[in-house]
């Protein structure tokens, strides 16, 4: 049979090390030989495939008849998650917190009810140390069913302390749970639309929030994860909006909870991580290129010093932030060349992480490879990135990408000279930013002078440059047309076309240009 993508157990023996495999393999001959465990065999077998091939399987093992592998391979699909979940233990405290209420259940049903008592105490303490508050409200409710059913010479008063204590984490939860349902679709809205448009789009934006907000306890009196919560809800909208000054400060508080509890980066480092990327990208947006490479230093020496212990998704995260992170910082400094030698490293990365890379990440990734290709003047490579967004099935995620690089594809076969194309490909791309409502002034501008510069000769073509380039840098002041020069910085392709130096050239010398005269488009103390 052909590989699946959903084949799980195939997946998941894919992504063990050789630390897990070994550890598997004590653990499930922990009673018992391996040679009575057929379900071994049939491990080593999946370990070896490049692709899930079930015809291998029955002759390389041939004691598995066909109607037995379905239910030995649901049987070692849980062997292998009951081995990872012992090894996992010690790196996720609310396995550990729920092997405890485990225990506190056999005890309670042996009758122990005190000692029960006790390791639910330990269990809910150790949760609300470490803000798990869903498992605090679960040792509650153990608790008060044993004190409800039982005479365990508790303390007086001890069920007013607990109707008092669950009524707390009540607050506490609803209040988590209604904030990280307004994160994730603010969230959706940005992986769908991308920046706001006009300002009809922002206000709606706007207020989802302040409309939530109302509903809510204030900052105050909220915790970790309702903290956490709040501020990536600000983030979310300051982003949509091109506030860069409250993108920087909302991302920053994301970042400086976990740095008040260290112990919350190793119990949610993915989170920690994913706050970092924010903050990178608002130094970024703000041209500070002094605390972004400061703080990526910072963050790239976190990554090596505890690597070993991480999970295999926090370290996508991080990684994921660090070739991120880098390519910005090319983009900051205008080092194309330099930045072109991360591109293999990337490009290995997805290759390696494919099935844990969301389309999304992807799509970044590829826009932004195009663009250091783009801003050495090779067209060639730019246009094969760009085709891998513009073909992809992506649906309506991040249409913003998708319409700009399709701009951007067409400017870059204007370098290359595909007149002949240029004028189909001008209506393609007409079509597709109607349909997506994606014709800002600045779009129409471009579109316009692409079909012009095709009969204009060369003695008028360096007066339609400057001509498009002084309409330009009036609408740069616009923010709602702002944004289209987050995705494409038209304005030093244009000055490339007018002084004929290469935009690295032109990049660069803006860079240096900022640093000299210490300029930040936001100051946050």
């Amino acid at each position: 049979m052909a590989a699946t993508a959903n084949d799980h157990l195939f997946l998941l023996i894919k992504t063990l090390t050789k630390s897990e495999k070994r550890i598997f393999r004590l653990y499930v001959t922990r009673n018992q030989s391996s040679e009575e465990l057929k379900f071994i065999n049939l491990f080593d077998v999946l370990d070896k495939q490049r692709a899930y091939d079930e015809a291998t399987i029955f002759k390389k093992v041939p004691e598995i008849k066909k109607e037995q592998l379905s239910n030995l391979k649901a049987h070692l699909y849980k062997q292998v998650l009951a081995s990872l979940r012992h090894i996992e233990k010690n790196k996720n405290t609310d396995i550990d917190i729920r092997e405890n209420i485990d225990y506190a259940k056999v005890l309670y049903n042996k009758g122990l009810y005190p000692s029960a008592l006790k390791i639910l105490e330990r269990a809910k303490n150790l949760a609300k140390t470490n803000h798990l508050y869903f498992l605090v409200l679960e040792t509650l409710e153990f608790e008060k069913m044993i004190e409800s059913r039982h005479i365990t010479k508790a303390h007086e008063g001890r069920a007013d302390d607990l109707a008092l204590e669950t009524q707390k984490m009540m607050v506490h939860i609803q209040s988590a749970a209604r904030l990280s349902n307004l994160s994730i679709q603010l969230y959706a809205m940005y992986l769908k639309l991308g920046h706001a448009k006009n300002l009809e789009e922002l206000q709606s934006i706007e207020k989802i929030l302040v409309t939530a907000l109302k509903t809510l306890p204030p900052e105050q009196d909220m915790d970790f994860f309702e903290r956490v919560n709040l501020f990536q809800c600000h983030t979310w909208v300051s982003y949509i909006g091109q506030n860069w000054k409250n993108y920087y400060r909302y991302t920053y508080k994301w970042v400086e909870m976990f740095e008040h509890e260290p112990v919350m980066k190793i119990n949610d480092t993915a989170l920690y991580f994913k706050g970092l990327h924010n903050l990178l990208n608002a130094l970024f947006m703000t041209l500070d290129h002094t605390r972004f490479s400061k703080i990526l230093s910072n963050t790239e020496n976190y990554f090596a010093k505890h690597e070993a212990v991480m999970h295999e998704s926090s370290k996508i995260t991080a990684q994921h932030l660090i070739h991120t992170a880098h390519i910005n910082k090319h983009f900051l400094e205008g080092s194309f060349t330099e930045g072109l030698k991360r591109i293999p490293l990337i490009e290995k990365f997805i290759s390696e992480h494919s099935s844990m890379l969301d389309e999304h990440r992807i799509l970044v990734f590829y826009y932004k490879m195009a663009c250091l290709y783009f801003g050495v003047s090779n067209y060639d490579k730019c246009i094969l990135y760009l085709n891998k967004i513009i073909n992809a099935k992506t649906n309506n995620l991040r249409t913003d990408i998708q319409c700009f690089s399709r701009i951007l594809h067409l400017v870059a076969h204007y370098e290359k000279g595909h007149h002949a194309l240029l004028e189909y490909y001008t209506k393609s791309v007409y079509r597709f930013l109607l349909k997506h409502r994606d014709m800002s002034i600045v779009v129409q501008e471009i579109l316009r002078f692409l079909r012009k510069a095709l009969f204009v000769n060369q003695k008028e073509l360096k007066d339609v440059f400057v001509e498009l380039k002084n309409r330009l840098e009036v609408l740069a002041e616009n923010p709602y047309e702002r944004r289209s020069f987050i995705y494409f910085d038209i304005i030093a392709w244009l000055e490339s076309k007018t002084t004929g130096k290469s935009i690295e050239v032109i990049s660069k010398k803006k860079f240096l240009g900022r640093e000299l005269r210490g300029i930040r488009i936001a100051s946050i103390k």
